[in-house]
């Protein structure tokens, strides 16, 4: 029933978007092939571009290739792209990061450069060391993501299949 679903947003999406949703750039998603078929249009379809990135694994593959409509600038540009993400999901990001899964957080781990096969991985480590990482109310992404770095660089798996950690 979910690819079904998915198959008619698609179709729907190809008949309504005009050539320029196709232009260079990509929305909230990110890069990847959810990026080539929505393109940067706002809204709810910025769900189906993300979770067509999760389903065939393109924005992991893209970011480190280069490919899919994202760009292999270097591990800075992947910072700034985390920053804008967290920053715009971030809502989400925590409920997913208290849960251990989501499409956020799968997301997430991918602009981290995780290999697909190290998300399990990356769930577990924010879900048990959640009040580290989201330490208050008032912890904005910033601070998310900063305290994510450090526990990250100290975690024994991410700390070598995770590609984008800075810090």
């Amino acid at each position: 029933m979910k690819k079904l679903i998915l198959v008619g947003a698609l179709v729907l999406s190809l008949v309504s978007f005009s050539g320029s949703a196709f232009a260079a750039g990509y929305g909230d998603a990110g890069c990847g092939l959810g990026a080539i078929v929505f393109g940067s249009e706002q809204g709810a379809v910025q769900v189906l571009a993300a979770t067509t990135n999760g389903t065939f694994g393109s924005q992991t593959f893209g970011i480190t290739t280069g490919t899919s409509n994202c760009n292999p600038a270097g591990l800075v540009k992947l910072e700034k792209e985390r920053e804008e993400f967290a920053m715009k999901n971030y809502p989400t990001l925590v409920k997913e990061m208290a849960m251990g899964e989501g499409e956020n957080l799968d997301t997430l781990a991918g602009l981290y450069g995780c290999s697909q096969e190290s998300h399990a991985d990356f769930g577990s480590l924010v879900q048990e060391n959640f009040a580290s990482i989201v330490k208050s109310d008032s912890t904005d992404s910033q601070e998310m993501l900063s305290s994510l770095n450090s526990e990250m660089a100290g975690h024994a798996v991410l700390s070598k299949s995770c590609a984008g950690i800075i810090g």
